[in-house]
């Protein structure tokens, strides 16, 4: 066996994740999983039924064109349009991916230089910084932090922080744990930025149907000078609740999605082919859909913040997302990693702690986050049972 560390210097820091931790431990203490987000059912049965009958008419049981099925690239382009007024060629502008994770992974390792640096909002999704360590890149956080019942961007923070090595600004709203979704200013104030030190941006909008009250999702690649240097990724999992299938795309300029798609071919080269199909389908859903999407899941997230509440946490209602992260000071806890880790014995409910998502994780030491997608009698036996910690 050699003497040599296995595992290489850049992934050194990154062991099992959380999820899986939290999740093994709702398995053994038959616990309420509210930490991991994914829904507890399926979607739509009519999605469900296309990817039946692709599988059965032999369609996309074999490899898969390597940028996606064109039914699928044509349904993506279009959803652009219809939503956003975002117009993409399906041939040359959109590419598919083993869901968002994999879009992200690849634009990284496609458009990042041993070196560079690449800001991105704190708290943020686990695999960014998986990612930009596998391109060689340094991690720049910028935090977002408590403000008026919400986590808000310091805009001259974010500036701050760019320099003359600053390569690529990676961006998420509707923002994954906080609940947070950026405004029209604060998204102006970053394109700016973009523009004037020539940044590259990839967005990460997989919750961009997943928005609440007042809140609006505004891909930053409509704004003026950014279309042509923002990488933009969704994902048919978070809309459509079939998050098994891992279905994502990348929508930017031909140029941008060839570099991308450079490196997503050496990664998964195609994935989930039947699957292609169906997302083909659901992209092209009416509205009433996703509005009773949204309507459903904003009712979840006000049962649940109801009963966190009564709980004795502080809660900040997301804007968006399926998340609620809460502040456990008020029930004289301050480290979310053995609130956690004890919750299911004591509530019978697992969650996360923010500290996870941090580079600095003292920011995000008395925070923890609770996922919303689940069935209501789920929901109201765990505020049922969280009730038990209120002081």
């Amino acid at each position: 066996m050699t003497s040599r560390p296995v595992l290489n210097r850049r992934l050194a820091e990154f062991g099992t994740t959380i999820f899986a931790e939290m999740s093994a431990l709702a398995l053994t203490t038959g616990s309420i999983n509210l930490g991991q987000g994914f829904p507890d059912t399926d979607g739509p049965e009519e999605i469900r039924e296309a990817a039946v009958r692709a599988l059965r008419d032999g369609r996309g049981n074999q490899y898969p064109p390597g940028p996606g099925v064109p039914e699928l690239r044509t349904a993506v382009a279009a959803h652009q349009e219809r939503f956003y007024g975002l117009g993409y060629d399906p041939d040359r502008e959109v590419l598919v991916t083993a869901g968002a994770t994999e879009a992200i992974a690849a634009s990284l390792l496609a458009l990042v230089e041993p070196g560079d640096e690449v800001i991105a909002l704190e708290p943020y999704y686990d695999s960014y910084a998986a990612s930009i360590a596998m391109a060689g890149g340094t991690r720049v956080p910028v935090t977002l932090r408590p403000h008026e019942g919400s986590f808000r961007l310091d805009l001259d923070e974010l500036r701050d922080a760019v320099t003359p090595r600053t390569r690529l600004l990676l961006v998420n709203t509707p923002h994954n744990p906080t609940g947070t979704v950026l405004t029209r200013a604060e998204l102006a104030e970053i394109a700016k930025l973009a523009v004037e030190r020539d940044l590259l941006v990839v967005t990460d909008e997989v919750y961009e149907h997943l928005v609440f009250d007042d809140a609006e999702h505004l891909p930053l690649a409509t704004f003026p000078g950014m279309r042509e240097r923002t990488v933009s990724i969704g994902s048919a999992g978070k809309t459509f609740s079939f998050t098994g299938w891992k279905v994502g795309w990348v929508t930017s300029t031909a140029e941008l999605v060839t570099a991308v798609r450079s490196a997503k071919q050496f990664l998964t080269y195609v994935a989930s082919g039947p699957f292609q199909y169906a997302v083909a389908d659901a992209l092209r859903m009416p509205d009433s859909y996703f509005e009773e999407f949204r309507a459903d899941m904003r009712a979840k997230r006000d049962l649940l913040a109801g009963g966190l509440e009564q709980a004795g946490f502080k809660v900040f209602r997301s804007a968006g997302t399926y998340f609620i992260t809460t502040d456990i000071r008020p029930l004289s806890e301050s480290d979310g990693f053995a609130f956690c880790r004890s919750l299911p014995e004591r509530a019978g409910v697992v969650a996360i702690p923010n500290a996870v998502f941090y580079d600095h994780r003292e920011h995000g030491a008395p925070f923890v986050r609770f996922a919303f997608c689940k069935r209501t009698g789920v929901l109201e036996e765990a505020a049922s049972r969280l009730k038990t910690l209120a002081p």
